[in-house]
């Protein structure tokens, strides 16, 4: 365990070096100085051109994505008291994705590019009043997750009906591409788009870290305390849609952040899930960022989609919490 300020800048150091990593990592083999001169003025045109249209854009959506998932899921780990928890558990990623395939499929995603973002969003802000509707202002956090896993599976389940019905091969090509996930041919228009709504995800999240503190000790506990249990459900299921909704509508369906980085963090922390939301943001940004670096070198020539990377980092992952929470349990 180390202290939280400790932690916190270790973690800034990694995220601001592979940052960097990421502006200089590509097939065109740019340099440290004309790199820096195409994010500025005075570099080449084309220097310029993919260092702040194509690099820095991805690097950008790489940390806020990132910072999204990493937080949300020690949010939701906090708020249900379930190490196995992630942001696809309230179904806001799957419907996320609902709405953009729904988008793809109409014909909508190639006449504006705000189009494919907006019905990410749609479908994200729908999930959020159906789970508000059934479990927000009366119901349990168990409610709470069974309502997101018939949300998650009933999205999965049209989305797979979309794609079954698609009579255009190449719609489906493009639908499947996205729902892997990737921040490669991003622009800044993207990053823009997202922005607002994750700054206000992440302040909702971050206004609920003293009654995620209280929750630790049981939710009777806390409202003895005096914590307001449908002000904290708000909080963080508008808090994980915002910002997860608007990673997923510029991104695609990336997975399993929000489970890893918490469970990485924790063990360097008090424990307290107040204390861990805003180191976990910033690891879910330097997992992202190292994924995505990754993603381009680890086969030559060939870009991987980071969905289906820290898919393969977190299913074992996933599959190693479960073996061990069950040999705990007994």
């Amino acid at each position: 365990m180390m202290s939280r300020p400790r932690l916190i800048v270790l973690l800034g150091i990694a995220a601001a070096l592979l940052f960097v990593l990421s502006l200089l990592t590509g097939p065109a083999q740019l340099g440290l100085r004309a790199s820096i001169g195409g994010l500025l003025a005075g570099g080449e045109e084309a220097t310029a051109i993919i260092m702040r249209e194509i690099r820095l854009p991805r690097a950008l959506l790489a940390v806020m994505v990132g910072f999204s998932l990493g937080m949300a899921g020690a949010v939701l780990q906090g708020f249900l008291r379930n190490p196995l928890a992630e942001p696809g558990i309230v179904g806001v990623s799957a419907t996320a994705s609902l709405g953009a395939v729904v988008v793809f499929y109409s014909g909508m995603a190639g006449t504006s590019l705000l189009a494919l973002p907006a019905g990410a969003l749609f479908g994200a802000a729908l999930s959020v009043l159906i789970l508000l509707a059934v479990a927000a202002r009366h119901g349990s956090t168990l409610t709470l997750i069974l309502a997101g896993v018939a949300l998650s599976s009933l999205a999965g389940a049209l989305t797979s009906l979309v794609l079954n019905l698609s009579p255009n091969p190449f719609a489906s090509y493009e639908i499947i591409f996205w729902l892997l996930g990737s921040i490669r041919d991003r622009s800044m228009s993207h990053v823009w788009i997202a922005l607002p709504l994750m700054l206000a995800g992440w302040a909702l999240m971050l206004a609920a870290r003293r009654p995620l503190d209280a929750l630790s000790l049981g939710e009777e506990a806390a409202q003895g305390m005096g914590v307001d249990l449908n002000r904290t459900r708000l909080l963080v299921i508008g808090g994980v849609a915002l910002a997860v909704g608007a990673g997923t509508a510029v991104t695609g369906a990336i997975g399993f952040v929000g489970l890893v980085v918490p469970h990485l963090l924790r063990p360097l922390t008090d424990r307290m899930p107040g204390g861990l939301l805003l180191p976990s943001g910033i690891g879910g940004a330097v997992l992202l960022l190292a994924a995505d670096i990754a993603a381009r070198l680890v086969i030559p020539g060939t870009e991987l989609n980071i969905g289906v990377l820290t898919a393969l980092i977190g299913a074992p992952f996933f599959l190693w919490l479960v073996v061990r929470s069950r040999r705990e349990a007994l």
